[in-house]
């Protein structure tokens, strides 16, 4: 089979999605202000991580940030909703990623499964409208609801929660099964809603193609900072590569300063480690991409400041960098 151009690409897929009002356009961030050239960068609730995650203390945060655009990760939005399992504590000073944060997550999940299969959306389009009133949009929702051992009814409840909050795509971990980004994929594309998948230093230049080739509502959430941190063969110039080849299928992306695997891959303040976020920020200002980029504060926050201001710190950087 003979490849197919990038405009007749384009054009076979705007023709099959323009009907579901989900066009990778800069009508889906219409709330969020951009930076200069045009482009959209956000965050992820994820940043503030150790500071309490009710909706209106996320929200302040955004405000407070400089924020107009968000990646709403699922506890805030759920506990907003009215699931049972309430919110997780913030993960503060040490925090453990271990079997006993694994086996609390299982249990919390556990008591939310029942709900998500039955509850409505009111909630979800109460919270859409108070983050829009407020100024912030939400591009992506993030829910722990979309895995191997979640139910059908639970991944239909995340597409409609997406949609009702605003959000073009859920975001989820690249699975190892190619079964389940299929199952995810045609769910999808009964919701037109994108899936849009995350991949930590397993990410390669082919690591996407099989869910990419699944469904057309199989997108990714491209991490710059994790494909740098891999090391090997992905380097800076493969990155900016990857980007340019795969902008059409990228719904978000995410933003961390690492350093390669050679170095440590140490996550750090933005400008300080081996990821070009500049880089990748001029070449979405000069490509005119639309999707957002989303601010994910990993290094480790001074002591003299907050992850408030350190996301602002990064936003800053985004800024003089597109200046």
């Amino acid at each position: 089979m003979k490849p197919r151009s990038s405009s007749r690409r384009s054009f076979l897929r705007q023709s099959a999605l323009a009907g579901t009002g989900l066009l990778l356009s800069r009508d889906l961030l219409a709330l969020a202000p951009t930076l200069k050239g045009g482009v959209t960068v956000g965050a992820i609730t994820y940043s503030f991580r150790s500071l309490p995650g009710d909706a209106d203390s996320v929200l302040k945060y955004c405000k407070d940030a400089g924020i107009t655009a968000i990646e709403l990760m699922g506890d805030t939005a759920e506990a907003f909703a009215g699931s049972p399992a309430g919110l997780m504590a913030p993960m503060g000073p040490g925090f453990k990623y271990d079997d006993a944060f694994r086996k609390q997550m299982q249990e919390r999940n556990a008591k939310a499964k029942a709900w998500r299969e039955t509850t409505g959306m009111d909630k979800f389009t109460e919270l859409r409208k108070k983050y829009n009133d407020a100024g912030v949009s939400i591009y992506a929702y993030k829910p722990n609801a979309l895995n191997p051992d979640s139910s059908d009814a639970e991944i239909e409840y995340a597409l409609k929660a997406a949609k009702a909050l605003g959000a073009n795509s859920v975001t989820v971990e690249l699975p190892k099964e190619a079964a389940h980004s299929k199952r995810l994929g045609d769910l999808a594309s009964k919701h037109k809603v994108y899936i849009g998948y995350h991949a930590h230093t397993q990410a390669t230049d082919t690591a996407w193609d099989e869910a990419l080739a699944q469904s057309p509502y199989n997108s990714m959430n491209l991490d710059c900072g994790h494909y740098i941190a891999a090391g090997g063969s992905n380097t800076k110039e493969t990155l900016l590569a990857l980007i340019e080849k795969k902008h059409e299928r990228i719904t978000s992306m995410h933003l961390k300063d690492r350093t390669t695997k050679e170095h440590g891959a140490g996550n750090l303040p933005w400008g300080t480690g081996d990821t070009p976020i500049k880089e990748i920020l001029q070449l979405m200002k000069s490509k005119g991409y639309t999707f957002p980029g989303t601010v994910e504060l990993e290094y480790e926050v001074p002591k003299d400041s907050d992850p408030v201001k350190e996301v602002a710190k990064c936003l800053a950087y985004a800024k003089a960098a597109l200046a």
